[in-house]
């Protein structure tokens, strides 16, 4: 199943690498590919959603479903 959120604050190839190793160590995730141009993360795996939102703002950047 795959989720997609939007994320606010990434600026470069770094933030997005940032982006995805974030949602990557929720529980259940099994893939995930952040995109700076569209501001969003796509995550593949069964996990819920608010704990990736989570996962992003701990990194540092603002997340909304």
């Amino acid at each position: 199943m795959a989720t997609t959120i939007t994320v606010e604050g990434m600026t470069c190839g770094h933030c997005e690498q940032t982006v995805e190793e974030a949602v990557e160590e929720v529980s259940g995730v099994t893939g995930a590919a952040a995109d700076r141009d569209a501001e969003q993360v796509t995550v593949e795996g069964d996990t819920d959603v608010s704990s990736l939102v989570e996962a992003v703002e701990d990194a540092g950047y603002t997340a909304q479903v």
